[in-house]
């Protein structure tokens, strides 16, 4: 008594190509110069300078000066020279 499975046809096994990346275009690579020129730095630590100089002035002359007619608004000049140091900062490498 012969107990075999029943016969099954071996699957087809399909034998793929190799993959093959399509070829690259010609890609311009886009270069963007950012020179550190020698400004940056100095430009960037005279507004800060200048930010603290504001309010300390607008603070020790009580009001006074730097412009009278800003009144409290004067802290925000000067915060804002400080911000715009930070700006230039990023120009910084």
């Amino acid at each position: 008594m012969d107990r075999r499975a029943p016969s099954c046809r071996s699957p087809r096994i399909r034998k793929k190509a190799d993959y093959t990346p399509p070829p690259a275009a010609k890609q311009q690579a886009t270069t963007v110069k950012l020179s550190n020129g020698s400004w940056v730095a100095p430009l960037m630590l005279a507004m800060f300078a200048l930010g603290l100089a504001w309010i300390v002035v607008f603070y020790v002359t009580d009001g006074s000066l730097p412009i009278d007619s800003l009144n409290n608004w004067n802290i925000l000049v000067g915060f804002g020279f400080i911000a715009a140091g930070f700006g230039v900062s990023t120009r910084w490498k």
